[in-house]
C-alpha cells in the first residue's frame, strides 16, 4: 500500500536546489538579524582571514536544542560579510527541510538537505557548504556538556571532503547551548518511543528555558536567551591524495579525529573567555 505522507515528504525533501540565498527575502529581514547578532546574543566571530580561496566543506557544532542559534547567527554573519560574492549552503535535517512553511523559508536562505547529494551539488557549484555532523545529538547535548564538541562519530564529511577534493575547515562555537538549558538528554524517552526509526532521533530532551519553563523539546518549545555566542574559524585541513581515498578507513579515521581534537581545542579556548554563562 503506498504512504501519500511519506510521498509527500519524499518530494518535499528532493525541492532543493543550490541557488544563492534569496536577495530580497535577506535584505527585508537583515533589520532583524543585526538585532539579535550585534545585540541580543553580541555575536563574536573571529579567523576570517583563514578561509581559504576556493569552496571548503566548513564543519562545526550547533547548540540550543531544537533552536541551534549559534549556527544560524554565522550563516547570517557569513552573508553580511560576502553577500553574493561567496556562498554559503548550510545544511539541514530531513525533518525540518520537509515542514511546511520552515523548510520554505530554508531554502530560501540557500539551506540544503543534510545529504550527499545536496552537498555534493553546492560544492561541485563552486560554493561553500557546512555540515554539523553530530546533528541531535549534538544540538540536544546536555548543559553540562555544552562545551563539548560532539560529532557522534559520524565520518560521512570526511569521505565528501575526498569525494569533492576540497579542504575542512572546523568552525568552533561557544554560547549557543546557553540559550536554553538541556536538562536531560532524554535518550531512554527516545528508544521508548521509537524515535530513531521514526525520526532518525536519539534524543528526545528536557530543557527549561521560556515561556513554558520545564518542557520536553523534539520541535522548538523555548525561547533563546540572550547568551554570548563566540565562534572561530580554524585552521582548514587539507586532504591528501584523490577521491579514491575516501574508501582508506584508517585515513578517515586519522582526518576524523584531528577535526574533532581541533574543534574541541577551539571551543576550550573560547569557552575560557566565559566569565558567566548567558549573559558573559
Amino acid at each position: 500500500m503506498s504512504n501519500p505522507l511519506g510521498a509527500l515528504l519524499r518530494r518535499r525533501l528532493d525541492d532543493w536546489s543550490v541557488e544563492p540565498p534569496n536577495q530580497t527575502l535577506a535584505v527585508l529581514q537583515r533589520p532583524i538579524w543585526n538585532l539579535l547578532c550585534d545585540y541580543y546574543f553580541r555575536l563574536e566571530v573571529d579567523g576570517w582571514e583563514r578561509l581559504p580561496d576556493g569552496p571548503c566543506l566548513l564543519v562545526g557544532v550547533h547548540s540550543g536544542a531544537a533552536l541551534t542559534m549559534d549556527s544560524w547567527t554565522f550563516v547570517y554573519a557569513w552573508w553580511r560579510r560576502f553577500g553574493t560574492d561567496r556562498v554559503l549552503h548550510g545544511t539541514a535535517h530531513d525533518i525540518l527541510m520537509a515542514t511546511p512553511g520552515l523548510g520554505d523559508y530554508f531554502r530560501a536562505m540557500g539551506v540544503v538537505p543534510a545529504s550527499r547529494k545536496s552537498v555534493t551539488a553546492g560544492l561541485a557549484a563552486g560554493h561553500d557548504v557546512m555540515v554539523w555532523p553530530g546533528g541531535e545529538q549534538d544540538s540536544m547535548r546536555s548543559w553540562t556538556r555544552r562545551d563539548d564538541a560532539t560529532l557522534a562519530g559520524r565520518r560521512g564529511f570526511v569521505r565528501q571532503a575526498l569525494r569533492s577534493q576540497v579542504p575542512i575547515v572546523p568552525v568552533a562555537s561557544v554560547g549557543g547551548h546557553d540559550t536554553v538549558f538541556v536538562v536531560s538528554e532524554g535518550r531512554w524517552l527516545a528508544k521508548l518511543g521509537g524515535l530513531g526509526s521514526k525520526l532518525r532521533a536519539a534524543t528526545a530532551p528536557l530543557v527549561v528555558g521560556p515561556p513554558f519553563g520545564i518542557a520536553l523539546e523534539t520541535i522548538p518549545m523555548h525561547l533563546p536567551l540572550p547568551a554570548k555566542i563566540r565562534t572561530e574559524i580554524l585552521d582548514p585541513v587539507f586532504l591528501e591524495g584523490d577521491a579514491d581515498r575516501e574508501n582508506d578507513e584508517e585515513y578517515v579515521e586519522k582526518i576524523y579525529d584531528q577535526i574533532e581534537a581541533t574543534l574541541q581545542a577551539g571551543m576550550d579556548g573560547l569557552a575560557a573567555k566565559r566569565t558567566l554563562p548567558v549573559f558573559f
